[in-house]
């Protein structure tokens, strides 16, 4: 909950949400955890406001930010969902993928990159979709009968919200949108030719809003009439939180991956290095659209939670930054967690997760050093792509983000790209932005986007410390141990390990 003239926050509630892994390489979630977990936060942070004698009836609009591309199909004449939701980073749709690429001329992977932004790739929603279609009887019979609906997590919870299978809502924003593949970034729109292409039913699919307009009101608990008027996907809504309105501003969020997006304006810029172009938000359903050119990284903050659940050599996720402190240094040891393949700039998703330079003196302490090291190498892999596809070299780089708080981590990202980070002493800055949209919408009107009504927030620099020779040195070693983790994966491989 954030003050509306000042931005600060108030008062805040979170969960942890938890992952499934039912397969190798599979990843899921169970949208009805997710809509429970937004429900107990909604009450504790309400609770929570009572105790500061802060009267909740002051609360004027609700904002909803969601880990993009995660994909949910719900029964709408039972309100339940008919599959766990297939999280982004999931990678069953690999043979989909494969599939699909045999249908396009040249098997280009880009093929579709003028109109929706994305390289065919397990990604984005319309192949989870495809898959969940083709594989689960349940999901086939709901759509034969008309009472199927898609939606990414937005929707899900939108259309749960403002009343379920009793009115609901069924509606996502453009930013969302843009993740799908089934979107024309141009038109704005559901692209028939697309939606034909993956053979998904448009019927299915949410109407398409703006990120900033009253989409509905609540049902529901402690908060019962309040307008949902804020809708962005993560990432975009970081970029808002950040305040990166104007063209060639940049932010940089760690969170269980890493996204660097910089605002490209209301031009579209398509990337010669491997970026998406994306929609990176549209404040106002006349208020025009602006696009941003994304990097992705599907491993950082991941990769402290597999040290702490999967190795084991730490018992939280902060003991990670004090192992790596201690030694200072990674010793020549490096980690490229491609655990889900390689994002950009690479889009390949043979790579697997591979940790070399080991020598008999290599302990746990250079592991998680050589771990951390690994989000900013990736992290400066995304800034150099964006460099050159923007001409105009990142002077500092505005990060949030849980990872954030890593000091050791932020020092580090400084010293290898060379530059300034500069870091919100507030990190939460994903739900900023929800609330900065949900705020400005018409009708709701309590928060202003002028750039001169918008507070400067105080901030934590970390200057580089370390000679740039030495960072070329190690980021050229870096980019060496990434080659080495290429082309491990083949799709004729038994995916149990077992041998033939």
């Amino acid at each position: 909950v954030f003050n509306a003239k000042t931005a600060e926050l108030l008062s805040h509630h979170q969960v942890e949400i938890q992952q499934k892994f039912p397969k190798e390489g599979w990843v899921e979630q169970d949208p009805k955890e997710i809509l429970r977990s937004v429900h107990e936060c909604v009450e504790k942070t309400c609770e929570k406001l009572q105790q500061l004698n802060i009267d909740i009836t002051n609360i004027k609009a609700i904002g909803v930010s969601n880990q993009r591309e995660t994909t949910v199909v719900w029964d709408k004449t039972t309100g339940e969902p008919l599959y766990n939701a297939i999280v982004w980073l999931d990678l069953r749709t690999q043979s989909t993928v494969e599939r699909l690429l045999k249908r396009i001329p040249g098997k280009n992977k880009s093929y579709f990159k003028f109109r929706t932004g994305l390289p065919l790739s397990t990604y984005f929603s319309a192949v989870k979709l495809r898959w969940l279609l083709d594989n689960v009887e349940d999901i086939k019979k709901a759509v034969d009968d008309g009472r199927a609906m898609f939606g990414t997590i937005d929707s899900w919870l939108i259309w749960s919200l403002t009343g379920g299978k009793n009115g609901g809502v069924h509606c996502t924003d453009v930013t969302n949108a843009s993740r799908t593949m089934l979107f024309n970034i141009h038109s704005l729109d559901w692209d028939p030719e697309l939606c034909q292409f993956f053979d998904i039913p448009m019927e299915i699919l949410p109407k398409v809003r703006s990120s900033s307009e009253i989409y509905g009101l609540m049902k529901s608990g402690a908060l019962t009439g309040v307008p949902i008027s804020g809708c962005l996907g993560d990432q975009s809504a970081a970029l808002v939180g950040q305040m990166c309105f104007q063209d060639g501003q940049a932010k940089n969020t760690y969170g269980t991956g890493c996204f660097l997006l910089c605002n490209t304006g209301q031009k579209c810029v398509f990337s010669e290095h491997g970026l998406l172009t994306t929609i990176a938000y549209k404040l106002g359903r006349d208020k025009p659209v602006h696009y941003a050119l994304e990097g992705s990284v599907a491993i950082a903050g991941a990769v402290v939670r597999w040290l702490r659940d999967n190795l084991g050599i730490v018992k939280t996720s902060q003991e990670v930054e004090k192992l790596a402190a201690e030694v200072g240094t990674s010793y020549g040891c490096y980690f490229v967690p491609a655990f889900s393949g390689l994002y950009a700039p690479y889009w390949e998703p043979s790579a697997r997760g591979i940790i070399c330079g080991l020598t008999q003196f290599t302990n746990k302490n250079h592991i998680a050093f050589a771990a951390l090291e690994a989000v900013c190498f990736q992290t400066r892999e995304i800034l150099e792509a964006m460099n050159n596809d923007c001409g105009i070299p990142l002077s500092q780089l505005q990060v949030d983000g849980g990872m954030t708080n890593n000091k050791v981590l932020m020092q580090l990202q400084s010293d290898i790209l060379c530059i300034p980070v500069v870091k919100p002493s507030m990190p939460e800055t994903t739900a900023l932005g929800a609330a900065m949209a949900a705020g400005a919408a018409e009708g709701v009107g309590i928060w202003s986007l002028n750039p001169g009504d918008l507070t400067a927030v105080t901030c934590e620099r970390f200057e580089p410390q370390i000679n740039p020779a030495e960072s070329e040195c190690r980021y050229a070693r870096w980019k060496k141990a990434v080659m080495k983790s290429m082309g491990w994966e083949t799709s004729e491989a038994p995916s149990n390990g077992k041998p033939m």
